[in-house]
């Protein structure tokens, strides 16, 4: 799964914050984070639980104090974790999606690994959403790509 997760992350935070300074670059790591660390354990574990996404937002919002530019471009990592557990439907795993509080991991699978072949119209639909989005923010040009890499802002165009 990597469509699916990036696409929903962007398109997310696009129409909700409205912000047009908002850093994407760490938000599309930060949704796709949660299933690079916990894959390798071969269960959904730390990583799919909402209190260490939160965690991420608290450390940095008290490391970043009164440092707006560094703080505008780590706040994409917290947010696309928790655009992860959303979209990855995480809430659904109790033990893990609590932990600690619910005491163990438990042994459910990474949610996108656990879906098998549903995942399959997921990235699809993923793939439409990316292609819409490139187009939106007209990626298509050289110069938008490198002011997107350079800035991480994505502006649409008119």
């Amino acid at each position: 799964m990597l469509f699916w997760f990036v696409a929903t992350a962007v398109l997310s935070v696009y129409f909700v914050f409205n912000d047009p300074r908002f850093d994407y670059r760490l938000l599309l790591v930060g949704a796709l984070l949660p299933d690079v660390l916990d894959i390798p354990f071969g269960r959904a574990a730390w990583a799919h639980s909402v209190t260490v996404s939160v965690a991420v937002l608290a450390l940095v919002m008290v490391v970043t104090a009164g440092r707006k530019p560094i703080r505008r471009l780590l706040l994409g990592l917290p947010i696309g974790m928790l655009m992860h557990l959303v979209w990855d439907g995480a809430f659904t795993l109790t033990t893990s999606f609590w932990w600690p509080f619910s005491g163990d991991w438990g042994s459910a699978a990474v949610p996108s690994v656990g879906r098998g072949w549903w995942n399959i119209p997921l990235e699809l639909v993923g793939i439409l959403l990316v292609r819409h989005w490139w187009r939106r923010f007209g990626l298509a040009e050289a110069s938008r790509r490198t002011d997107f890499t350079r800035s991480g802002v994505l502006v649409a165009t008119a």
